[in-house]
């Protein structure tokens, strides 16, 4: 997989465990992740708000680097974010609070 070159952006809001806007105003998608839903029937808000409030503590307010991956079926951006050199999907499935993506987690070389 080709994947784009880093980008600065400065995160502005996190919806849930796995999408975010930075203050250009682009949803993005984590890639390679699944973090718990806060609506819908398969909605679990409990953990869904803890996932959100984790990644809120990761990039809200900081200058993080972005790689643009691709747009989803919405629109939105699907990409890798990075604080601090550290993957910011890795450090949400380490924690607990997300989980891989299986179904596309033979593109990231930090899921096997």
């Amino acid at each position: 997989m080709l994947l784009a070159a880093l980008a600065s952006v400065v995160i502005a809001s996190c919806y849930d465990g796995n999408t975010c806007r930075p203050l250009i105003g682009e949803r993005i998608r984590l890639a390679c992740i699944d973090a718990p839903e806060l609506e819908g029937r398969r909605a679990n808000p409990i953990p869904a708000k803890a996932s959100r409030d984790y990644l809120r503590s990761l990039v809200l307010g900081r200058t993080d680097n972005l790689r643009r991956i691709t747009t989803d079926r919405y629109g939105g951006t699907v990409g890798e974010l990075f604080v601090g050199g550290t993957n910011v999907q890795q450090q949400m499935v380490r924690s607990g609070y997300a989980a891989i993506c299986w179904k596309y987690a033979d593109q990231w070389s930090w899921t096997r």
